[in-house]
């Protein structure tokens, strides 16, 4: 891959193009062997790297809006003008190059020196602003506010002994042990100290004093805040099945119950997984990925019919019985003892890993303990800050006001939790910037991607452009006619066309 990405591609840019030769809005060339992507918005044409720098997308078959370029593999957004990456998954800019007009000729010679993100002014500048969770959100926040050159403390608590890390990869790519792990960390260690953010790992949080401001540890020391943000995630729902316990059977939500699966899964014939859920199904592919004869035992009738309807959970439930995934559905897994795992229906398998996935549950208790107003997750107003003055909320835990579905709603998913983390960011900055952003997932089953965006907990349609069995479609998810979610199969462009109308609609 890494040799066609290479390759150069379409004009020779150092020697110009005609604006005529633009069919669209795009135009790949290159400068001596770096390939340069043209993008013409408005009556400017601007030149970047044409890979996004989160999974190396293809910009060029992404989405022009305004002075933005949208990735079509995980909707991560770039700035036209500084190459930064304005909106999560990507955390890093793109190359910027200079671009010069000779009469009707564009001419790109040189890269520019990576300009500084546009940075909207600190409104409000906090003396300490303490993050409580190493994930998504938390890192996600910590990171902006130094983008935005806030110049006070960031401590960073997380119970994680692991900085944070890329966590779609555990299930996917690194579990599969097809990615190293030297690409999990979303920064190096050693960004947090040459940053200025204190990053205390294996730290619990004990309570929080709104009163006082301070955050208390569970050694005792208190650690005083002006502005706190709770980013405390999820934890896996563990079930009450005895045998549970035992070294080979895992949930997977951290780097080390990853590293730990792995261990268990060297030299296993035969996994179950408990759960029939995203994560379940991610895990099950990876475990085939290392030939381990794979059970998913799951009380549903169908796969993710919950979230994605009847006919896409016969689809991904064929994909993974093409490559070997034996199902036991309506059914679940009543006790462990050793490696025999006996099921409900009367049945037993025995396995020499087991993995439980069937969902999590917020972290609440320090956002209850503090008295802040909860509502099936932490109660969030448009600026993701919570019932309490001064403290916010983002990511798995919070629960805010969505403009397109007109409800409040949360939901677990990684690029989520790190956009709201940005915006909480700016806003602790007093930037008073509404979370408007729409939804989005991605699940990777084997070789098939499927993205998600919008929020729909119901519906009454079902709306199928495409094929789904051909593994080329865009699923409209419809409640009185309103489409409220679309799901696509090798649908990126027009994925990323019905995320950008969810929102212009939404404002």
């Amino acid at each position: 891959m890494a040799d066609q990405e290479n390759a150069s591609t379409g004009p020779d840019l150092s020697k110009g193009v005609a604006l005529s030769e633009f069919s669209g809005p795009m135009l790949l060339g290159h400068v001596g062997d770096e390939n340069v992507l043209l993008v013409r918005a408005g009556s400017e044409v601007f030149a970047i790297d044409p890979h996004c720098s989160h999974y190396h997308g293809p910009l060029a078959d992404g989405v022009v809006d305004g002075e933005s370029i949208h990735c079509p593999w995980h909707h991560a957004c770039f700035d036209l003008r500084t190459g930064e990456a304005a909106r999560a998954p990507a955390l890093n800019p793109i190359a910027v190059w200079k671009v010069e007009r000779e009469g009707e000729r564009i001419f790109v010679r040189q890269k520019r020196e990576q300009p500084k993100p546009r940075v909207k002014g600190v409104v409000d500048a906090p003396s300490r602003i303490v993050i409580v969770g190493g994930g998504a959100a938390g890192f996600a926040a910590a990171e902006m506010l130094r983008r935005q050159e806030y110049r006070g403390h960031i401590v960073m608590l997380s119970n994680d002994a692991a900085e944070p890390v890329d966590r779609p990869n555990l299930s996917k790519d690194y579990l599969a042990g097809s990615a190293p792990e030297d690409w999990l960390p979303l920064r190096p260690i050693d960004f947090y100290a040459d940053a200025g953010i204190d990053l205390r790992l294996a730290t619990e949080v004990a309570s929080i004093d709104a009163k006082t401001r301070n955050v208390i540890l569970a050694g005792g020391e208190a650690i005083s805040y002006d502005r706190l943000l709770l980013a405390t995630g999820a934890e896996p729902v563990r079930l009450p099945i005895p045998g549970l316990d035992q070294p080979h059977v895992h949930v997977l939500r951290t780097l080390a119950d990853c590293r730990a699966i792995i261990a268990s899964a060297n030299g296993a014939r035969r996994a179950i997984v408990i759960g029939a859920s995203f994560i379940g199904l991610e895990v099950a592919a990876s475990l085939r990925a290392r030939n381990i004869e794979v059970h998913v035992v799951g009380l549903e009738q169908r796969p993710m019919e919950r979230v994605l309807g009847a006919e896409m959970g016969d689809f991904v439930r064929g994909l993974h019985e093409e490559h070997g995934v034996i199902f036991h559905l309506s059914d679940t897994v009543t006790s462990i003892a050793g490696k025999r795992a006996t099921l409900k229906s009367g049945g037993v398998i025995e396995a020499d890993l087991v993995v439980v996935g069937v969902g999590v549950r917020p972290r609440l208790a320090l956002a209850e303990r503090a008295g802040l107003a909860i509502d099936r997750g932490v109660t969030v107003d448009q600026y993701l800050q919570t019932s309490v003055s001064g403290i916010y909320a983002a990511g798995d835990i919070a629960r805010w006001p969505d403009p397109h579905t007109g409800e409040n709603i949360r939901v677990e998913h990684w690029v989520v939790a790190e956009r709201q983390g940005q915006t909480a960011a700016r806003n602790m900055l007093g930037q008073r910037e509404v979370f408007d952003a729409v939804p989005f997932f991605w699940s990777q089953h084997y070789d098939v991607p499927i993205n998600y965006v919008g929020h729909a907990e119901k519906w009454d349609e079902i709306e199928v452009d495409g094929n789904i069995g051909a593994k080329d479609c865009l699923v409209r998810y419809k409640s009185g006619g309103r489409v409220l979610a679309v799901a696509s199969i090798y649908r990126d462009v027009a994925s990323l066309e019905a995320e950008l109308a969810m929102e212009r609609a939404g404002r």
